[in-house]
């Protein structure tokens, strides 16, 4: 019997069993993929300080590994889920199934369908891409280059694509697509220091600590150029080059410009498991998809399922800090409901053998009451 069952192996997932396994507790990790690390494990850097992300994850991997008391299994979703008591009986797509006191869910996020935005032509045109998609080029070593092979002397960034968009019902922000462009801007200056590149945003949401900095940077050292305003159209011409129009809103004038390649910032929605797992559990989904804590300010990890924990990016957009500090609070929490619940029981133990005690206690003292009076006699 496993203590706690953590379904997804993302970074956050990953960090509290780690962190659960260092506060003694035997941990089965579940993930739907081939592979522990998630999102990260495929990227190339993290902003703002450039880390490697892979190696970062590898690292998590590791630590988690270093206690030999998390088993994680791969390939493998859950099937169903049932309260058995106090614990959860869980059947998984493999056959088997395991028995649990506590479960954590952080199956993190799934990256809009860039498909669903066919004006701005991806999967249409062949120099429009997404960010995950360049991500993985500066991930794999080589150049970044157009379809022809060719290297790009223009490029255009185009931010909240699937984020703050009623049209296709994500309201909400995805949080790190401003800071991600603004990375992924440098990076391509980086490799071309001669290439013209912009960023088209609607707001730019520079948050977090040294996220400014790394904004200012982009003006000053790499000459990264930043629009004010939203694509509107998005068309291929014979030679392969895209051109947009879009409107400056500072300016208050229409945009028409061709690029080399067009980059779409695809921000983040629930993972397709997540309302599944939230049927089988019980617990509160919001209007955007993600899961609702109890109570977002005093028990953002607990839900309204005793037992039942969140963490990570199924809650709501977050960066990769947040995402980490989150899986800890996790861990802490579902350590107390553990100890609370061993306390309840060791109480209620205690409780039981007093009344028992009492019990023989009384019984002998009747006894010696009724030896008493046949004495008399």
């Amino acid at each position: 019997m496993y203590d706690v069952a953590v379904i997804g192996a993302g970074i956050a997932g990953m960090e509290a069993a780690s962190r659960l396994a260092q506060m003694g507790y035997e941990v089965l990790v579940v993930e739907k993929d081939g592979r522990a690390g998630g999102h990260v494990a495929g990227w190339d850097r993290l902003f703002p300080f450039q880390r490697n992300a892979a190696n970062l994850a590898a690292e998590m991997l590791k630590m988690m590994d270093r206690g030999k008391a998390v088993k994680v299994l791969v390939n493998t979703t859950v099937a169903d889920v049932q309260r058995d008591g106090q614990h959860f009986r869980i059947w998984l797509s493999d056959g088997q199934g395991v028995t649990v006191s506590a479960v954590l869910i952080t199956t993190g996020f799934k990256l809009f369908d860039a498909h669903r935005k066919e004006e701005y032509g991806y999967g249409i045109y062949d120099n429009v891409t997404t960010s995950a998609d360049l991500e993985r080029m500066f991930a794999s070593g080589k150049p970044v280059t157009t379809k022809k092979g060719e290297r790009p002397q223009r490029v255009a960034f185009i931010h909240c694509v699937g984020s703050r968009d009623e049209k296709v019902n994500n309201r909400h922000c995805s949080k790190v697509c401003c800071a991600t462009a603004v990375k992924q801007a440098c990076e391509i200056k980086q490799m071309y220091p001669d290439a013209e590149v912009y960023c088209f945003y609607m707001d730019l949401r520079m948050f977090d600590r040294h996220f400014e900095t790394m904004y200012l940077d982009a003006q000053t050292q790499y000459g990264v150029i930043f629009v004010r305003g939203r694509l509107s159209e998005a068309a291929e011409s014979i030679d392969g080059r895209i051109a947009i129009k879009a409107e400056d809103t500072l300016m208050g004038k229409m945009l028409k410009i061709s690029v080399d390649m067009v980059i779409l910032m695809a921000g983040m929605e629930a993972a397709e498991e997540t309302d599944k797992l939230a049927g089988m559990l019980k617990i509160a989904v919001g209007k955007d998809g993600f899961l609702n804590p109890v109570d977002e300010y005093l028990q953002g990890n607990f839900t309204r399922e005793k037992g039942v924990f969140v963490a990570g990016a199924c809650t709501g957009p977050k960066t990769v800090s947040e995402t980490l500090a989150d899986a800890r609070a996790a861990a802490v929490s579902i350590d107390e409901y553990i100890r609370d619940g061993s306390e309840e029981k060791s109480l209620r133990e205690e409780i039981i053998e007093k009344i028992r005690n009492k019990r023989v206690e009384i019984r002998n003292r009747r006894m010696k009451n009724e030896e008493g009076k046949s004495i008399e006699f």
